[in-house]
């Protein structure tokens, strides 16, 4: 198995430079419950043992420094530890808390970064060091970024590219889909591509290559967030983080978040033979019911499909997903509806135009269009894509 070294274990290795910052220097941390080395143990310990820093305060992200609270759900700032330092949430009651604010910077003498993404344009971490990015760049505080792998791989690219007219938390930036970068290069991409100004540092990772499967890494995978248990669910997320645009469930509330997809009123055999008739690549949708104990249809028995994977390099998620939608909004008839409620502080636009990215997205899935039709649409700007990112890649 290769063996790849993160950012956070060069960053702390012996005769490690510390990306620049000096012994003795007093460092703010954002961190989730991923952030750990290659032997489990967290970024937090890790800075409080080594000598040659001063964790002096924590930042915490979506879910909480310890992926404790579900999406959405807004997390309390941390009084002080026995340490005597604070945590800062970035994820609060409004849009003005995922911003640090000038007196969260204050006798810092930078913010270090460590979060594992997922490789979905949706995944709200790699937001969350943009505006870290942001507000240190106005602080003149530099800004680490400890690289971690891309789950799903660094080559493959799909999805239509975020139309910025529906910027939002769950897609800041003009990304496609899947993205196939690393928090690292997409920090690099913020910097050079969208402009945001800060001293950024970021330490890349050893020994990995863009063909990895996460596994392939030998470093242990920690969920980021509680609904992102395995590497497979990373792999249909792209796909599945769509049906959160809708009032199917996506499965929260089970064990097997984004691949079990229904609901009380949904005919599951039937959309189980219409998936499977699309014979679509890397994918079985397999007949199934599920009772969610949380969220969409809590209590309830749902019927509905289990997606499981059967080849990841074949796996295009997101075309995926936008069959299913039309399948069971199809048999569904009048009982489908898109979710109205507010999503990820939005309250005019509905999540699914935010998600999908474009406006013209919805009606096509509304309509009769053929899927292939549809996927097309969107391979010339990844083509453009593609070329646009090399010059903020980091690994062959």
């Amino acid at each position: 198995m290769q063996h790849v070294r993160s950012g956070l274990d060069r960053f702390l290795e012996p005769g490690s430079e510390l990306a620049g910052l000096g012994t003795g220097a007093r460092v703010g941390l954002l961190a989730h419950a991923a952030t750990v080395d290659s032997s489990g143990r967290h970024a937090v310990a890790l800075f409080d043992a080594d000598p040659r820093l001063e964790l002096v305060r924590l930042f915490a992200p979506e879910h909480g420094i310890f992926g404790e609270a579900q999406d959405m759900e807004s997390v309390d700032d941390r009084p002080l530890d026995r340490r005597g330092r604070e945590t800062i949430s970035l994820y609060g009651e409004d849009p003005a808390s995922l911003r640090p604010r000038p007196e969260h910077l204050e006798g810092l003498d930078a913010v270090v970064c460590d979060l594992q993404d997922v490789g979905s344009r949706y995944y709200t971490f790699v937001y969350t060091i943009a505006y870290v990015m942001e507000a240190c760049g106005e602080a003149g505080i530099p800004v680490v970024v400890l690289d971690r792998p891309n789950p799903i791989g660094g080559e493959t690219l799909e999805g239509p590219i975020l139309d910025p007219a529906l910027a939002s938390f769950v897609g800041r930036f003009p990304l496609p889909v899947r993205h196939a970068m690393t928090p690292g290069e997409l920090a690099r991409w913020f910097a050079a591509e969208i402009g945001i100004e800060c001293d950024l540092r970021v330490v890349p990772m050893s020994g990995w290559k863009r063909s990895m499967d996460f596994e392939a890494t030998g470093l242990p995978w920690i969920h980021p967030s509680p609904n992102m248990p395995t590497v497979d669910t990373a792999f249909i997320y792209p796909g599945g983080c769509l049906i959160e645009g809708t009032q199917l469930s996506e499965g929260r509330g089970t064990t097997r978040p984004f691949e079990l997809v229904g609901a009380p009123w949904l005919p599951a055999a039937e959309l189980a033979e219409r998936m499977s008739a699309l014979n679509l690549p890397g994918l079985m949708f397999v007949d199934t019911r599920f009772r969610p104990m949380f969220q969409k249809h809590a209590g309830k028995s749902c019927a509905g499909v289990q997606i499981v994977t059967t080849d990841r390099s074949a796996v295009r998620s997101f075309t995926a997903y936008i069959a299913l939608i039309r399948e069971a909004r199809n048999l569904a008839g009048d009982r489908f509806d898109w979710r109205r409620e507010a999503y990820e502080f939005e309250t005019e636009r509905l999540a699914i135009d935010l998600l999908l990215g474009r406006h013209d997205l919805r009606p096509l899935l509304e309509s009769d269009t053929p899927i292939q039709d549809i996927e097309a649409g969107w391979h010339p700007s990844l083509e453009a894509f593609n070329k646009a990112r090399k010059p903020h890649l980091l690994y062959d």
